[in-house]
């Protein structure tokens, strides 16, 4: 592994106790473990997390989806439909930082652990809960994963071509996304908490979060009047030429590059125009103004991809970077995963879980030049004695006979 990897202690001591599961709530709690919180994952001592179990027919043995929102936590496996279960995870509580949950609507309520109860335990508790959709919505009670999410908050309405139903994104900005807002609003809460020893109660609504994410989609409507459309490869705003996505060498599936030329930057189009080796068309009148390009803009893209297509999309990034001009290589998963400056700078790290390794990428955001040290995922109820011993004080004998009263 990397030497740019390290541990990151900005919320050592904090301690999360943890009910989220698949990815919106776990996405969120694993940012606070990567920070350093002591996150505790409560789980059925039968099933755990939904997410350990996604392969039909297959041996329940977690997933790579489960390592993916789950490393550096810790789990709990007990049963809270057992009173002394329930009124352990409430002594936890009572020593916690934060409480974070992301069931279908009213699980949490009638597990006993609704905020209005939970605030009784502990008034300095900072409580999150990820919804699909918020309270007071007239959907507020509708289950949601993130295509839900991405549906009904914006996404899927501007992506696609324009004359095709409508597509929704490859990635999931639905669950992810939503994850990372609550866990900026987290940390904004934990420190007002320090300062004034009050607790706060947070909500994000994954269709909200979706809407946050189309602020430039808004903008475009504000300036033509219209529902933002969708352009398939071409910038959203729809006036700015030329931009958009042009075959290289290979024609593989993703053998492609994206290049933007911004109107705000008119010396981008020269730069490529000089690199394909058209200056004359820098002053032609059918190009020479930003509106004239978007008005030819077939035209121009014809002229770039006849270029690109003699390039490896790799090749030809390095030289539009070279000489200025915006430019994105189209890279698949695997080429992101095996991408050696990932790995040597620690971004992309070989991770040791309870049940074998796996290759995945950390907290995007450095500090003093290195990556969080990812540390596995835990096994279903893996740290029970750990966590009960150090939150509780449990001995090994009051371990033993929870086990046996079916409680752990």
């Amino acid at each position: 592994m990397s030497d740019n990897t390290t541990d990151f202690n900005f919320l050592q001591g904090v301690k999360v106790v943890d009910f989220t599961q698949f990815e919106a709530g776990t996405t969120c709690t694993e940012v606070l473990a990567w920070f350093g919180a002591e996150v505790v994952k409560i789980e059925n001592p039968g099933r755990g997390d939904p997410g350990r179990r996604l392969r039909p027919g297959k041996p329940d043995d977690d997933p790579w989806y489960f390592y993916q929102f789950n490393v550096n936590k810790k789990s709990l496996a007990i049963n809270l439909k057992e009173p002394k279960g329930l009124d352990i995870v409430k002594d936890m509580i009572r020593q916690a930082d934060i409480v974070a949950e992301n069931m279908a609507p009213g699980t949490i309520d009638r597990l006993g652990l609704s905020y209005d109860e939970v605030r009784k335990i502990n008034p300095r508790i900072i409580y999150c809960q990820v919804k699909g959709f918020a309270s007071g919505s007239p959907f507020e009670r509708g289950l949601a994963f993130d295509m839900i999410a991405q549906a009904a908050g914006g996404p899927i309405s501007v992506t696609g071509w324009p004359d095709r139903p409508p597509v929704k994104p490859g990635l999931s900005f639905g669950d992810t996304g939503t994850g990372m807002l609550m866990a900026a609003t987290i940390l904004g809460a934990l420190h007002e908490r320090n300062r004034t020893g009050v607790g706060r109660r947070l909500e994000v609504a994954m269709q909200d979060a979706m809407v946050h994410y189309m602020r430039t989609c808004f903008a475009t409507m504000a300036r033509t009047g219209k529902p933002a459309q969708r352009r398939g490869a071409k910038p959203s705003a729809g006036n700015n030429a030329p931009a958009g996505l042009y075959p290289c060498k290979g024609d593989g599936p993703n053998d492609y590059l994206y290049i933007t030329t911004s109107r705000a930057n008119p010396e981008h189009y020269a730069r490529l125009m000089k690199l394909v080796g058209r200056e004359d068309l820098i002053e032609d009148p059918r190009f020479a103004t930003g509106d004239a390009r978007v008005q030819h803009a077939e035209e121009l893209d014809a002229i770039i991809g006849e270029y690109t297509r003699q390039h490896d999309k790799r090749e030809i990034m390095e030289k539009l970077i070279a000489v200025g001009v915006p430019a994105g290589a189209v890279f698949d998963t695997m080429e992101l995963q095996n991408e050696p400056s990932f790995e040597a700078r620690g971004f992309m790290q070989t991770v040791k879980h309870h049940n074998g390794e796996y290759k995945m990428a950390s907290w995007p955001v450095r500090v003093d030049g290195k990556s969080v040290r990812i540390k596995g995922s835990p096994a279903l109820g893996g740290d029970t004695g750990e966590v009960l011993q150090s939150w509780l004080g449990l001995d090994a004998g009051r371990l033993a006979a929870l086990k046996s009263e079916g409680v752990l």
